[in-house]
Formats: structure tokens, C-alpha cells, sequence
């Protein structure tokens, strides 16, 4: 039942959803970001206070699921923020849930934020209600998909504490009730959560003894025996009958041979004894003696496929670790690994080294991943995290280094290679040389495209197309020289069908990556697909089989946190159209 919660969130209040938000609010986007980025780790902080106790947490159960929270909130939230009135509806609800669940004024935590944020209260005050009611649709939606329980929410809350953690301060706690201080708190919380949580799993017995509350209840005699003996009749009655199906089931599948008119014999005997209830006794011994051999048999078999299982698929993916530091010298690492006992030890060697607060995880386990044998050289990689603006992606055996742990005076390209000997292959991250080698295999590929049996099938024609790469200038939509030649080839592929008359209809994607602000790269994506769109035309291929959509940052192809990354997802992407 492992979830970020945080995470969740922030995937429903996108960057649209932000830069309509702040243009309610009249507030710049970055300013909604960093109230948003504060105030999502203090409330749940405040709710899994609320949980750590038996009835805080069956109290906070109950209010996830009534009418007031939406569940559907991650769906509806862009048109919930559609105008004024209906943004003043939300934070109403979400201020309300918040104060039911948090047992005090939720304006107390959003003042506070607002001193740390130097945004105005009432902003914080909307914001806060908002990021409320988003909270509590999500985990609505969650719990019900889950058909969860009371039980599994301290659990789930418990997962969130390193998450939120590094975004928490005593005085955000002190608004929330929490005197005694951040130490504090992370110290006693996930142990009280977890007491709650395997109470309602396995409740206590209650100390009063049954027999004694039991005792004044008076029950004449003989009705007990009435019930008794009745009860007794259509058990054996029912056993008869279950014996009866079963044995006629199993001696019509069996794997004795015998011919028909045994068998019938053998069902009209038993069907015989099930009509007489005296003897059902020992028909049900008889079925239970008969059970236990078709038993063994399915055991047998059992064991048999056991012993000779079918192979098992080997991994095929690669293990990866992505690790961005920011400014202050706190990491965030992604990583996806093959086991539980690999993200075990993972976190735990972070947390030794590092402290439990002091990095930010999102580590994921992909039974289809190769082992991760960089674990064993992790100490290697620990200085790096705690390197300002150091990048690094591991994926399996290749390692690759920007920012400023590609910075060649820090040296730490030869010290990686001496540390992970020859079987590692460790580059810094070069845009040229990314370019150069994309366009090797781009012009490899699209030789067999030029051929005069070649197909039209536009799956085939946008696999080999999707293999060049435009590197536009920064915020620059005019086509690049270097990418011309490329873009020749592909209007040559083009227009060899459409005079064939198997014209591929296809649209030019264009994609950003995350830097900036999520509407400048919307408008700067567009104009580059439409800048690619245009020089097509432009050598011939016919302008009705292209359109142009830009799409910003959404739909990463990889993580933007290191600078391979990002060059990866400012892309043109070629797409085949009905």
C-alpha cells in the first residue's frame, strides 16, 4: 500500500494547473510553486498526527470518504478552477476538511506559511484550502480503488514521513499543534502510527471475559436441545449430499479405469446411503477418505509441475539511478531497481550515510530489471550527492556525468574510472557528440528507406524518422543548419510515397524539457514543430499529410534531471495519423 503522496499531488497540480491558479490569484506562477511546495508536506504532516491516535485515525477514515470530498478531483481540478465563484467553492470545502480533520483553525498553519513564503495570507489561505482539498481527493480515489480499510491509512501516512521530511520546520509544527519540534515528531510518529495500525488489524481482546456477560442470559434447556438436534439433522442431511456430488464428480474424472455400468452402480449406491440420514456418518467418513486420496494426487501433481518449472525469463531492462543535487547540496536520486532487498539497501545505505532528512528518494522495483551491481560501488558516488548541481545517470554499466560533476578540474570522470574499473563505461555528457551519433545511425537507417522496394507503412516510416535529432538553438525555433541535410533525407522519403501514391499522413510533435516556465515551452515547442513542418513543405512533401502540435514538457521520455535527460525530451517526435 506504498505511495507518495506528495508526489500524487503534484502530478494533479501541474504546471497548467499552476499558471491558473496564480492568474486567480494575481500571483506570479513561482510564487504559487513555492506556497504549494510548503504547504503539501504540512498537511500531511498534520494528518498523520491526526492518525497516530485510534480515534484520530478512524475520525480522519471517515472523513476521506463523505460526500464532501471529491474523488475525482485530479480529473476536474483545470475546469474546478475555470472561474472565480468555483475557486472560492474549493477552498471553502478544502478549508472545512482541513479543520475537521486537523481539529484546529487551518488558517493558523497558512499564516505561517505565508511568513515563510512572503506571500499574502489571503493567497496562502486560498492556496492552502486547494492543496486540502486535493489531499483528500486523492486519497479518497486511492482508497477506494484499493477497497482499503481504517487499518492501512497510519500505514500509508507512516511511508510519507521521509518524503515530506526535508520540507518540514518546528514552526510549520508549531502551527499544526506540534510543540515539541521536528526531532520530536519524526521520532515518535511512525512508531504510534504503526501501534494504530496493527490495532486495527488485530484488536485487542476486550478485558471483561465473555462467559461472565453471557451469564445472566437465561435460555430454557430445552430449547437448546430442540435447535441441537435440528441443527444436527441438516448438517447431516447437507454432508450427505456434498459427499454424494463430490463422490460422483471424482469417480466420473478419476483416473481408475472402470466401466459404465460400475460407475452407475457405484453413484446409485452412494446416492442410496445419502437418502438414509442415520447413515451419514459414515458416508461423510467415506467422502473424507476418498477426499484425501484425490487430495494426495492433486498434491502429487503439484509437486510434479514444482519440480519442473518452466524457465524463468531472464531481466532484459537495465538498473538505473539518476541523481540531481541542487544549490544547497541536497540530492534527489530516482532509481529503479530489481528487488525490494536492492531498495532496501539502497535507502539504507543513504540514510547512514546521508541522514534520513537529508535527500530526497523516489526508488521503484521492477522485477524486469538486471541486478544492480552499482550498489557495490555506491560509496563512490556519495560525495557526488552532496556535490551542488551535480548530475549523474547510472544505467547499468554506463555511467554518464553533468553539471558540475562533469566540471573537468574537479576531476571526478578519472576518479569514477578508477574507482568502477574497465567493465564500466564513464563519459561526461557532450550535445555534439550526442548529435554526431544520432545522426550516424539516423542516415544507417533511412538507406533502406531510399530504395525503390522499400515500404510506405507509415509505423515503419516514423521509426526511422524519429531517429534523427533537431537540436534547436536555446529558446530558438529556426532550424538548425546541421540538421538540414537530415531533414533533406526525410523529405526524400516522404515524397517517394506520396508520388507513389501512399502519401503517410503523419504530425510533427515538438517537445521541451522542464527548464522554465511550463507556457514559455509550450509556445516555443509549438513554433519548432511547425518550423519543422514548414521546411518540409518547403522540399515538396505535400502540406495536407503534416500537421504541427506542440506539447511543451509533458510526455518525458526520460528524467530531466540530468542534462542527457533533458536533451532527450527537447525533441521532435514524428507521429503516425489515421
Amino acid at each position: 500500500m506504498s505511495l507518495n503522496l506528495i508526489q500524487l499531488v503534484q502530478s494533479v497540480l501541474t504546471d497548467g494547473v499552476v499558471q491558473q491558479l496564480a492568474a486567480r490569484l494575481g500571483l506570479p506562477p513561482d510564487a504559487t510553486r513555492k506556497v504549494l511546495a510548503t504547504t503539501g508536506p504540512a498537511l500531511v504532516a498534520g494528518l498523520m498526527q491526526k492518525s497516530a491516535t485510534l480515534d484520530g485515525a478512524r475520525s480522519l477514515f471517515a472523513t476521506i470518504h463523505s460526500p464532501e470530498v471529491n474523488g475525482h478531483i485530479a480529473d476536474q481540478l483545470p475546469q474546478l478552477l475555470g472561474s472565480t465563484s468555483s475557486v472560492s467553492q474549493l477552498e471553502s470545502v478544502g478549508r472545512h476538511l482541513l479543520e475537521r480533520a486537523l481539529d484546529r483553525r487551518v488558517d493558523l498553519v497558512s499564516d505561517e506559511v505565508a511568513a515563510q513564503t512572503g506571500v499574502s495570507a489571503h493567497a496562502t489561505h486560498a492556496i492552502t484550502g486547494i492543496v486540502g482539498a486535493t489531499v483528500f481527493g486523492v486519497l479518497k480515489r486511492h482508497f477506494l480503488e484499493g477497497q482499503s480499510n481504517v487499518g492501512q491509512l497510519p500505514t500509508l501516512l507512516g511511508h510519507q514521513l521521509p518524503i515530506i521530511a526535508p520540507y518540514l520546520n518546528d514552526r510549520l509544527l508549531a502551527a499544526l499543534g506540534m510543540g515539541s519540534g521536528l526531532g520530536a515528531f519524526a521520532g515518535t510518529v511512525l512508531s504510534q502510527l504503526k501501534a494504530v495500525s496493527a490495532h486495527i488489524d488485530h484488536p485487542t481482546p476486550a478485558a471483561t471475559p465473555m462467559p461472565e456477560a453471557l451469564a445472566s442470559v437465561q435460555v430454557p434447556a430445552d430449547a437448546v436441545e430442540r435447535e441441537e438436534r435440528r441443527s444436527h439433522a441438516w448438517l447431516w442431511w447437507l454432508l450427505a449430499v456434498i459427499a454424494a456430488v463430490l463422490a460422483f464428480l471424482f469417480l466420473r474424472g478419476g483416473h481408475i479405469e472402470e466401466s459404465d455400468d460400475q460407475a452407475d452402480a457405484r453413484t446409485s449406491t452412494t446416492m442410496a446411503a445419502a437418502a438414509q440420514p442415520a447413515s451419514a456418518p459414515a458416508v461423510a467418513s467415506a467422502t473424507v477418505a476418498t477426499g484425501a486420496v484425490a487430495a494426495s494426487s492433486v498434491e502429487a501433481s503439484a509437486a510434479a509441475a514444482v519440480s519442473t518449472p518452466a524457465a524463468a525469463v531472464a531481466p532484459t531492462r537495465d538498473s538505473q539511478l539518476t541523481l540531481a543535487t541542487d544549490a544547497a547540496g541536497k540530492p534527489t536520486l530516482t532509481a529503479t531497481v530489481g528487488s525490494e532487498a536492492e531498495k532496501t539497501q539502497l535507502i539504507d545505505e543513504l540514510t547512514r550515510r546521508l541522514g534520513a532528512y537529508n535527500f530526497v528518494q523516489n526508488i521503484t522495483v521492477d522485477q524486469n530489471v538486471k541486478p544492480a551491481d552499482w550498489l557495490a560501488h555506491l560509496d563512490g558516488l556519495l560525495p557526488l550527492m552532496t556535490l551542488p548541481g551535480a548530475e549523474v545517470k547510472v544505467a547499468g554499466t554506463r555511467i554518464e556525468l553533468s553539471g558540475s560533476a562533469a566540471d573537468a578540474k574537479l576531476g571526478w570522470l578519472d576518479k569514477l574510472k578508477s574507482l568502477f574499473g574497465a567493465s564500466y563505461q564513464i563519459g561526461s555528457f557532450d550535445a555534439a557528440h550526442a548529435v554526431a551519433d544520432a545522426t550516424e545511425n539516423f542516415r544507417n537507417a533511412i538507406k533502406g528507406r531510399l530504395t525503390p522496394d522499400s515500404t510506405c507503412a507509415p509505423a515503419d516510416i516514423v521509426k526511422v524518422l524519429n531517429l534523427q535529432v533537431i537540436n534547436f538553438a536555446s529558446a530558438s525555433a529556426r532550424v538548425p543548419a546541421l540538421a538540414v541535410e537530415d531533414l533533406n533525407l526525410s523529405a526524400r522519403v516522404l515524397n517517394a510515397c506520396a508520388h507513389s501514391g501512399k502519401a503517410a499522413r503523419l504530425e510533427v510533435s515538438g517537445y521541451s524539457d522542464n527548464v522554465g516556465g511550463a507556457q514559455a515551452n509550450l509556445q516555443l515547442s509549438r513554433k519548432r514543430a511547425q518550423a519543422v513542418r514548414a521546411y518540409l513543405v518547403k522540399a515538396g512533401v505535400p502540406a495536407g499529410s503534416l500537421i504541427a502540435h506542440g506539447y511543451g514538457d509533458a510526455n518525458p521520455v526520460t528524467s530531466n534531471d540530468t542534462a542527457g535527460g533533458r536533451f532527450t525530451n527537447r525533441r521532435i517526435e514524428f507521429v503516425a495519423q489515421q
